[in-house]
């Protein structure tokens, strides 16, 4: 290594016992504790012991049951983090990421920006440059070396002191329109006090990649665990800038995809064999892929009559017991989708949390299954642990596989979000590696529950430009199958989506879109009004430039989200809210109604002759809404709020969940009027 960072290895060499003048130009072993390797890294020697892992009160649900772990053989560990002088001297071109979005541009600043693969490739150069076995920390290692013999929730006891602080809040970074005070701090290694065994940053400044698999705990006393056996994430542990105080506790535990990049993730090395443990099983997979039939129904696409009004519902699918408290939470279920699967049966995905903009928020299912008149109870779909996973989008293609797109933040908030896609070719029973196909974290990354596949193929994926309630709708477009994506409005300016304007984003947050027969995109969203109205917005060359106008339709606001469809029928569908709205009934009278309603348009969108209020039509009752809070439902008052998705299955019906309940319909009974007082 050409370039030595003074402070750190000053302050590791005293610590150690090395003196500045014995700077090492090859390994050397101090007859005790510490050693330091070629790369001026300071490991500190790790004797066995036994602690009890997790904790029981207090902490997160992923965090029970605390259980007696033994360590029964020694291992070094890093005494500082990679920084990022050590880490070019394996990768000379991760250079050019120092200074990204503001973090990380001095030798002696943790490495960032670098994936949990990265930090296995520069374990594995390491250990043939020194012909040592270098790798990453087990999670158990991790925990057993940070507490340090401590019980306490940080080695500090119970509360860290204000030197470990780095700008500890939600982040909103790098959306700058959200907190304009959120800045970058320095992440220079080493400079908080050490832990009682000599390790720093054990809390706080970045977050650290470790060797296992994330999975649930075994209750079991253990020795040597090494995770599971397989999973979707990796363990990430020691918290960072930038987030909450309660994520940087010792027995916190925190994930995120193996090739996953971001300013708030980097590494330290053990100096160790492998322990010859074998890991645990992966779990059971949860209820909503559990006997999933195979066999799809030779009636699949015969149904209610077409030609008879049909209609069904409300009937509530978020089914998570009160008092949940994660994976799934009863406090706040919201923001869903729903696909048609190949075998017949219905599944609905929604985000589960406690606070819309925190890091617990993960996604749950649920599944209607064919034949069945009530959906089953909630179950876990997916989460990466401590990541706020905003924003589910869910579509079948209609050829037997079902997508799955989904925001991944950094952290807390989605104002950071990379975007992931799975897939599943056996109606949800399994799904695909999660893949990250947008993988910077930032704006213009919140799928929007709208996927759908243009008539030369594409596949259009509508995602929110911004993080606030009005600002305006991208998309992104792939033509190969959903391998590669562009957004053509990327890096042009926010458009002033006034009447007779031209820009390059969609007028509103949350856009429905949907093709026209002349291969136009019509777009209708939320916030950014025009006249009062919702805001429409049309392309004719693939979403490259956009015209804007006023739709007939009221705006929508907080809470509420639109679907718009071509239904195999023909007509395009669109569903919203109005606080008030004149629909003619059955005599040809108009009534005032409120709430959720359903319209048809058989010319592209110029018209909409068929606007009906989404009732049941009977006696006015009390009915849940999100997170069902109370609503009165009548021929005239429909459910007020919610974010809407739809989709239609092959037998015609129109289902249509809202952010609590499922309704299902057909065309003739759109087209009936409502009943006449």
């Amino acid at each position: 290594m050409k370039t030595w960072t003074l402070s750190i290895v000053a302050a590791a060499w005293i610590l150690s016992g090395f003196s500045l003048s014995s700077a090492p130009p090859k390994q050397k072993e101090q007859s005790g504790r510490n050693l330091v390797n070629t790369l001026g890294m300071v490991l500190v020697r790790i004797e066995p012991g036994r602690f009890t892992m997790g904790q029981d009160s207090g902490g997160d649900w992923d965090e029970r049951p605390a259980h007696l772990v033994h360590i029964t053989q020694p291992f070094y560990i890093g005494a500082a983090e990679v920084t990022n002088a050590q880490y070019e001297a394996f990768d000379p071109s991760h250079r050019a990421l120092r200074g990204k979005l503001g973090f990380s541009k001095e030798d002696d600043e943790a490495v960032v920006f670098v994936s949990w693969e990265d930090a296995m490739r520069f374990c594995a150069w390491l250990s043939k440059k020194e012909g040592r076995p270098y790798r990453l920390p087990t999670e158990a290692e991790w925990e057993y070396a940070c507490r340090a013999g401590t019980t306490t929730p940080y080695h500090t006891g119970e509360a860290l002191p204000k030197e470990f602080h780095k700008n500890v809040r939600i982040s909103w970074y790098p959306d700058s329109d959200r907190r304009p005070d959120d800045k970058p701090v320095p992440l220079t290694v080493a400079k908080t006090p050490p832990n009682p065994w000599g390790l720093f940053d054990m809390h706080g400044n970045v977050e650290e990649w470790c060797l296992d698999w994330y999975g649930p705990y075994a209750g079991d006393e253990q020795r040597d665990p090494v995770g599971r056996a397989d999973g979707d994430f990796r363990v990430t542990r020691g918290g960072s800038h930038s987030t909450e105080l309660g994520f940087l506790r010792s027995a916190n535990r925190s994930a995120t995809l193996p090739d996953d990049k971001s300013w708030l993730i980097g590494f330290r090395v053990v100096l160790a064999e492998m322990p010859k443990t074998a890991p645990l099983p992966v779990p059971p997979p949860p209820l909503h892929q559990q006997k999933v039939g195979q066999q799809i129904p030779a009636d699949l696409a015969k149904g209610p009559d077409p030609a008879k009004p049909y209609f069904k519902g409300p009937r509530p699918y978020v089914k998570i017991p009160a008092g949940s408290n994660g994976p799934l939470f009863s406090r706040h279920n919201h923001d869903p989708a729903i696909a048609e699967c190949p075998n017949g049966d219905l599944l609905a995905v929604w985000y589960t949390c406690n606070t819309e903009q925190g890091r617990e928020l993960g996604i749950a299912a649920s599944r209607l299954r064919s034949g069945c008149e009530e959906w089953e109870p909630a179950s876990p779909f997916w989460d990466a642990p401590d990541r706020n996973d905003h924003a589910p989008a869910l579509w079948h293609d209609g050829r037997g596989t079902l997508y799955f797109f989904c925001g991944l933040s950094a952290a807390a908030t989605w104002g950071n979000l990379a975007v992931i896609l799975r897939t599943s070719t056996d109606s949800g029973a399994t799904w695909s590696r999660a893949r990250l196909i947008l993988p910077e974290h930032g704006l213009r990354h919140q799928p929007v529950e709208s996927v759908f596949e243009t008539r030369d193929g594409a596949i259009i994926l509508p995602c929110d430009a911004v993080s606030g309630g009005a600002g305006g709708t991208a998309i992104h477009i792939s033509r190969d199958g959903g391998k590669t994506w562009r957004d053509p409005g990327e890096g042009r300016p926010m458009p002033k989506f006034e009447t007779g304007e031209t820009g390059a984003w969609i007028a509103g947050i949350h856009a429905g879109v949907a093709q026209l027969s002349d291969g136009r995109l019509l777009a209708l969203g939320r916030g950014n009004p025009i006249g009062g109205m919702m805001p429409m917005s049309l392309s004719s060359d693939m979403g490259e430039n956009w015209t804007y106008s006023a739709s007939p339709f009221p705006p929508i606001g907080s809470g509420q989200r639109l679907v718009l469809t071509r239904l195999k029928e023909g007509p395009l569908f669109l569903a919203s809210f109005a606080k008030e709205i004149r629909i003619k009934d059955a005599q040809g009278s108009e009534r005032s109604c409120t709430g959720l309603f359903g319209a048809l348009s058989f010319d592209d969108g110029k018209t909409w002759p068929v606007v009906r209020l989404i009732s049941d039509g009977g006696p006015a009752r009390e009915v849940g809404t999100t997170d069902n809070r109370p609503f009165t439902l009548s021929a005239a008052s429909a459910e007020p709020r919610g974010y809407l998705s739809v989709c239609q299955t092959p037998d015609g019906v129109i289902h249509l969940i809202s952010s609590w309940n499922h309704y299902a319909f057909n065309t003739a009974w759109l087209k009936t009027p409502m009943p006449a007082r």
